[in-house]
């Protein structure tokens, strides 16, 4: 018998994130999420650092920029390229299917 826990954490897409929020979901240090906005990988609205809110769809963008730092050892730089073209591909896949149920 499979005895493993899982846990997670559903958010709306509406929902709002401090900088603690994620940091704490992510189990990272603030360094981290900084470095993940300034590459562009992460959009908070707000000014400073202090002031930061990110929609909750940054929750999933974060842990699989972790994922592929931690696994494929990948740099902050191709960690954003990787995403943009994971973005790309879900976008191409999305025209493809509403183009074959016109069929």
């Amino acid at each position: 018998m499979n005895t493993e826990l899982l846990s997670g954490l559903i958010l709306d897409e509406r929902a709002e994130l401090t900088l603690i929020d994620l940091c704490n979901a992510c189990c990272r240090h603030a360094e981290w999420v900084v470095q993940l906005v300034e590459e562009g990988i992460l959009e908070p609205a707000g000014r400073n650092p202090a002031h930061w809110r990110f929609p909750g769809t940054s929750l999933q963008k974060a842990r699989i920029a972790m994922r592929l730092q931690r696994d494929l050892d990948i740099n902050l730089a191709g960690v954003a390229l990787a995403l943009d073209l994971m973005d790309e591909i879900e976008s191409l896949r999305a025209a493809v299917s509403r183009l074959e149920s016109r069929d």
